[in-house]
């Protein structure tokens, strides 16, 4: 049977609020910057050259070096907005969906959309990961996620033997390869998979899992 629930308003992460100390032209290149970053460090990695990256946003270098002074300084705001970007979905999921699972399924549809798995090697790349905007990201990330899942547990619908890090893991693993994989078709398996996935999520479960829920503060530790 298919639980629903009253929806839950989330102002804040269904409307974005866009930097007031910029003028909006800076605004708009600031942001274009990040997104075609973003667009390009998926594709290729952390090494592509920036003034490719000023090319692809439709700015100059100035411009680009203007916002940010270095390629740590991009990836930084990169991984930022890959992590707000996914937050945001994750919240507007839970408000929008009256059905707990549905919200969940619209979540990693919507994650797997951001390339989430590309955070991986840019955080490996000298950025500082204990930056505080980084740890209020990622709070706030993990809050979001958990939520969802909470909601989808308690509905029923979702297994009670996983925790967010289970479902990071999946995600990640089911985001385009790294750069030089040779697999060129993948994104055309990636949904097929993902619904499989869901299934397995289904509560009752159909089978025991090894080991123990894998948690995010596992992840980080190994």
């Amino acid at each position: 049977m298919t639980a629903t629930r009253s929806r839950t308003r989330v102002p804040s992460a269904c409307a974005a609020t866009p930097p007031h100390r910029l003028r909006a032209d800076a605004v708009r290149n600031r942001e274009r910057i990040i997104g075609a970053a973003r667009e390009a460090m998926v594709e290729f990695g952390a090494e592509i050259p920036l003034d490719e990256i000023a090319r692809r946003a439709g700015v100059g270098n100035a411009t680009l070096y203007r916002h940010f002074p270095d390629r740590l300084e991009l990836i930084h705001h990169v991984t930022l907005s890959v992590m707000d970007r996914t937050a945001d979905k994750a919240e507007c999921a839970l408000a929008e969906e009256p059905d707990a699972f549905q919200a969940l399924r619209r979540f990693v549809f919507a994650a797997v959309e951001e390339r989430i798995g590309a955070l991986c090697p840019l955080l490996s790349d000298g950025v500082d990961k204990d930056h505080p905007d980084l740890l209020a990201a990622r709070e706030r990330l993990e809050g979001a996620v958990e939520a969802l899942m909470g909601a989808a547990r308690d509905s029923g619908q979702l297994r009670t033997d996983i925790a967010v890090g289970d479902l990071m893991v999946a995600l990640t693993q089911l985001t385009r390869p790294l750069p030089g994989s040779g697999c060129t078709n993948f994104d055309r398996f990636v949904y097929r998979h993902l619904v499989l996935f869901l299934d397995g999520l289904r509560a009752p479960a159909r089978s025991e899992l090894p080991g123990a829920a894998a948690t995010l503060e596992d992840l980080r530790h190994g």
